[in-house]
């Protein structure tokens, strides 16, 4: 659309004003020939005499596209003539007007002539299915414009994927199937068969799944002469190893009837290849071994005729790495319809998405990784750090954070496997080359974390030991690392006391050893650690003067930790007491009125309204349930539900139930004594079912008063 030789266009103008007292706009088409492409122009006037000349806005409209011009604003704009039409927004030229109803929209906004319509109509098409307002054909033609456009950027986006999918398919190499099975089977399967067994007197029955046959020998002699002669196994039993008397192979002794046909073993593995270049893929197989023992009803008996063994894999997905290029996996999928298998660039989605699990490597990867950007990557000595791990993600992590690499060949793997994960907190600077700069920590720490392995809790503690410019020795570090405190607990304890101080009180009060080697020693010390942190914190906050030693280096520690945290919370409850007593006071206000018309009582229970919002809190307090919450002390404040006290006769100011009942229906709610239980709840039930009829019965019994008295 050629906008710049639409703007010379002059203006059609408005020619007269129409006389109607709804009529606020009025539209006005032309068509024009512009750069040999016709164009439906609409123009929309305010029906006011001096807005005669200028249009609020221009809509050019062609074939293949359209845009909406501001006169006010000088702009261009991509808005269609109606905004989410279906739902009754407004026209583009009358945002202000808000939603409107369609026959007032209609009488407001008209065209200047019936000609205006037929061109329109003409131009965009007509709605045989209902009658449409002069804006709905060029609104549904504006969005059909649009549709198309969205559907031929899709298509070729489409397009573009299917054609770099099809380009990565050709520069795979060709899956050296047998070569993986033989191998997996060699060193992951490590050439497992079975000799499923069962016994009859003196004599067993054997099934190989190597050799596939069926024999019977003795195992347990005979007083026969021929015995002697006869076939001998040493006596199985269920996973001894023994050689198959038929084909010699060593196999497991399995029991017939602990069988049921079939059992498998699965494994993942990946085979890492060149791409191209400079780049790998990296292939995703499901291998599975799986052995079977024939079975066949023989009389009363279940014999065996067969056994076998058969190992199978599948190529599950592909992770293309490429110099420069985002990392793209393709997926194996298969279509429900005709049933064939094929090659994907996304994932599924929900509970079918295909995820790429941790694995063995296979060995051939580490030659072809020669000369490509993962030549230097260390994942060979990764793979020895873990037990099991996934290329992709490592190699992908490789691509983000060279330093990787030298993160793994110093040794460090707890801290290559967290950076692996992506785990916070791990990396100081990214663009850092040095390791200590690289892990934020001091300079001469980087030979102990090497010694440790790259131990975390280790370097916790030397970037704590950093960032608040501290100087501690190897033994210090090492036994803070044992407590697990975070920077802040020891930032806050090292205002009132040194590091050794810190970590000497924690032994006491553990009464463990950092040296000890049992794990509920250290389990303790950190328990400790994190008990006296939190004492001193709670002591802050409360206001006590920590640099009196009584404060610092209470006797009984769980003791004086216990009474701080009760005083903190009576603290904290006496906030909330307050905050609800002020935001709420007309629960206070209403009482008497809502008890003149809630109260009622039995020999056996009372029920009453709150007295107030405090009473509510604490109620929820008591009985460890959420009616102190805003909401319900809203709702009651402002009479859209009341909140009851159901209370025993004997014992009526201790809780026992609260309800909540709808104001005009005195309809129940909810009603929950202590942790949201119902105590009692089928008697409990009936009694307030006949407390809502006494209440609906003392209403009728007012209203008829208050109609007799008229």
């Amino acid at each position: 659309m050629k906008k710049k030789a639409i703007e010379k266009i002059p203006y059609l103008g408005l020619k007269q004003v129409s006389s109607g007292q709804d009529v606020k706009y009025i539209g006005v088409t032309a068509l024009k020939i512009v750069g040999h492409e016709k164009h439906l122009l609409l123009e929309v006037y305010r029906n006011e005499k001096e807005s005669m000349n200028i249009p609020v806005v221009r809509i050019a409209v062609t074939k293949k596209d359209f845009g909406t011009y501001r006169t006010d604003q000088d702009i261009w704009t991509r808005e269609k003539i109606a905004q989410d039409y279906y739902y009754g927004a407004t026209l583009v030229w009358d945002k202000a007007g808000g939603r409107t109803e369609r026959n007032a929209r209609a009488k407001s906004n008209i065209l200047a002539t019936e000609e205006d319509m037929q061109r329109i109509e003409k131009f965009c098409g007509e709605n045989g299915w209902y009658k449409s307002e002069w804006w709905e054909h060029i609104y549904r033609f504006q969005s059909s414009i649009v549709h198309e456009e969205r559907r031929r950027r899709e298509n070729r986006k489409y397009e573009r994927r299917q054609q770099a999918l099809k380009d990565r398919q050709e520069h795979t190499p060709e899956l050296p199937e047998a070569e993986i099975l033989e191998m997996a089977d060699r060193f992951y399967f490590y050439q497992k068969h079975f000799l499923y067994y069962k016994k009859r007197g003196c004599w067993v029955r054997i099934a190989c799944t190597k050799c596939g046959g069926v024999t019977e020998a003795r195992w347990k002699g005979g007083i026969s002469y021929e015995s002697q002669y006869q076939k001998w196994v040493d006596p199985p039993k269920e996973g001894d190893l023994a050689p198959c008397p038929m084909c010699g192979e060593i196999g497991e002794y399995k029991c017939q009837g602990k069988v049921k046909g079939s059992h498998s073993k699965r494994i993942y593995a990946f085979l890492g290849q060149k791409y191209k270049e400079k780049g790998m893929v990296f292939r995703y197989i499901e291998l599975i071994k799986e052995w079977k023992l024939g079975l066949v009803e023989d009389g009363e008996e279940t014999a065996m005729y067969n056994a076998s063994e058969e190992i199978s894999g599948i190529e599950i997905a592909r992770a293309y790495f490429a110099p420069g290029e985002k990392t793209q996996i393709d997926y194996h999928k298969c279509n429900r319809i005709d049933g064939k298998n094929y090659w994907d660039d996304c994932n599924l989605y929900g509970n079918a998405n295909i995820t790429i699990h941790a694995g063995k490597i296979l060995p051939h990867t580490y030659h072809e990784m020669q000369g490509t950007i993962f030549q230097y990557s260390a994942l060979q000595e990764y793979e020895k750090m873990v037990p099991e791990v996934n290329p992709v993600r490592y190699l992908e992590r490789c691509l983000d954070i060279p330093q990787l690499e030298m993160i793994v060949k110093m040794g460090l793997s707890e801290i290559a496997a967290s950076i692996v994960r992506c785990e916070c907190g791990i990396i100081a600077d990214t663009n850092a080359k040095r390791l200590d700069k690289f892990l934020g920590i001091r300079k001469e720490r980087t030979q102990q974390l090497i010694k440790s392995k790259g131990n975390c809790a280790l370097l916790e503690v030397m970037k704590t030991e950093k960032n608040l410019k501290q100087n501690w020795t190897d033994e210090q570090i090492e036994h803070l690392a044992v407590t697990r405190l975070r920077q802040g607990q020891v930032e806050q304890a090292l205002q009132y006391m040194g590091i050794q101080k810190l970590l000497n009180r924690i032994e006491r009060y553990a009464g463990c050893r950092y040296e000890s080697a049992c794990l509920r020693a250290q389990e303790r010390i950190r328990h400790m650690a994190v008990t006296y942190t939190d004492y001193l914190g709670m002591r802050l906050s409360l206001g006590y003067d920590l640099t009196n030693t009584v404060y610092q280096q209470p006797r009984d520690l769980e003791a004086e930790h216990n009474k701080m945290a009760a005083e903190q919370n009576k603290k904290e409850a006496d906030k909330r007491l307050l905050e609800a007593k002020k935001k709420f006071a007309g629960i206070r206000d209403s009482y008497r009125k809502l008890r003149n018309r809630y109260f009622y009582e039995d020999h056996g229970y009372i029920i009453r309204p709150a007295r107030s919002a405090e009473e509510i809190v604490m109620e929820g307090r008591i009985l460890h349930h959420c009616v102190g919450r805003d909401g319900y002390l809203r709702k009651h404040n402002d009479g859209q539900s009341y909140i009851l006290m159901l209370r025993s006769a004997k014992e009526p100011e201790i809780p026992y139930i609260t309800v909540e009942i709808e104001r005009d229906t005195h309809r129940l709610i909810q009603w929950y004594g202590a942790h949201d239980r119902k105590p009692d709840e089928e008697h409990m039930q009936k009694w307030l079912d006949d407390y809502v009829g006494h209440l609906k019965q003392k209403d009728a019994e007012a209203k008829q008063r208050a109609q007799s008295v008229a």
